[in-house]
């Protein structure tokens, strides 16, 4: 066994971080409240394009506030990617809406245009036309943007992205996010910039911003006293988090600079085994590379993701569809098989951005031997 731990997606902490940290403890700011948020906030929409944001302390929260933006209520259903990570359909439980699930086509292995309007006209049918659409662009893969605005527009649904995983990717040149009337991302440990935990609201509308920082201070109304008339949340970003997630942004550009030589590095160094698969990048999209995933050609990914673990190797299945889970059982879904496939057969490879050539070397060498 290798001595040395090599994690899937750790945090890239460097020095930069400390100085904002150490601002934000010698003005005494410490709270959710202060000029590391402000600057946070005002850099975040600089990289992105966006024309606002709210910095909260999770990418969940930001789905949350986002729904509750959309004006989802209870008994409402939202139409949400069904491969993805749990975190993007629990918001919608929070709501007492109900998720209705749509699967995966192949290129992009995003949600598919054809199914999501298939989900729509048959749920107007039934008397329960959607509320709106959470959009994921899984793995830092920006979905078919294009297509899917179409449809929303078409049947005027609102359409949130969620962006967690694809800070940095674009569409078109313009960064996944910023497509719909709202995007959250998410700066978890494991993200391609961190935060250590946090997320952030971002729209192009002034008062969706104000509504949002409103509800995540807990909907206080204007008094000298504490009043409030609706329910609000405890959703902020700390001042000093925020001064992670500023030094962090320095380093964005680097940092896909490092996930995209990872995944270049490990399918020129796998791909002419045969044995594997990689997702393509489609025409007129740049993927952040966040997390590096295969499709196994042969070997069961359980039996890969062993022979790892066993190295001292972290590595995960991809995302269980959540059209299969069973907290989401009862839920409608309209499904082709793609993402129950691609369950099936692949796995995310250690991707961290200082892993060195022989870190790669051996993931690739322990998953070429048969």
């Amino acid at each position: 066994m290798t001595k040395k731990k090599i994690y899937l997606s750790p945090p890239d902490i460097g020095s930069q971080e400390i100085k904002y940290i150490q601002d934000a403890f010698s003005t005494n700011w410490i709270s959710t409240l202060g000029e590391n948020i402000v600057a946070f906030e005002t850099n975040l929409c600089k990289v992105t394009g966006a024309k606002f944001c709210t910095a909260l302390n999770s990418g969940t929260s930001a789905i949350h506030l986002a729904l509750i933006l959309a004006n989802v209520k209870k008994g409402d259903e939202v139409i949400c990617s069904s491969f993805t990570f749990v975190a993007s359909a629990n918001p919608i439980v929070y709501l007492g809406a109900t998720p209705v699930f749509v699967d995966s086509e192949a290129d992009t292995w995003n949600m598919s245009p054809e199914l999501l309007e298939e989900a729509i006209v048959d749920r107007i049918k039934k008397g329960k036309k959607p509320k709106a659409i959470l959009l994921v662009h899984l793995y830092g893969h920006p979905a078919k943007l294009k297509e899917l605005l179409k449809i929303a527009l078409q049947y005027d649904i609102t359409l949130i992205e969620d962006a967690a995983e694809s800070l940095g990717s674009t569409y078109n040149n313009k960064m996944t996010g910023t497509f719909g009337k709202m995007g959250i991302y998410s700066f978890n440990g494991n993200k391609i910039i961190t935060t250590s935990a946090g997320g952030a609201l971002i729209s192009n509308e002034e008062t969706l911003t104000e509504k949002a920082k409103f509800l995540s201070t807990q909907a206080r109304d204007q008094a000298i006293h504490y009043q409030h008339s609706e329910t609000g949340y405890n959703y902020r970003m700390s001042n000093v988090l925020a001064g992670i997630g500023l030094g962090q942004l320095e380093i964005l550009t680097e940092k896909i600079t490092k996930k995209r030589h990872i995944f270049d590095y490990y399918k020129k160094g796998m791909e002419d085994s045969g044995l594997f698969s990689f997702p393509i990048e489609q025409e007129n999209t740049f993927c952040n590379r966040w997390l590096s995933v295969l499709i196994s050609n042969s070997t069961k990914p359980e039996l890969l993701y062993k022979k790892l673990a066993d190295n001292n190797i972290e590595s995960r299945p991809l995302w269980k569809p959540l059209h299969l889970q069973p907290l989401f059982k009862d839920a409608p879904a309209y499904v082709n098989g793609t993402c129950e496939q691609l369950f099936e057969k692949g796995l995310c490879l250690p991707s961290g951005t200082k892993m060195t050539k022989e870190d790669l070397d051996l993931v690739i060498e322990l998953l070429i031997k048969n």
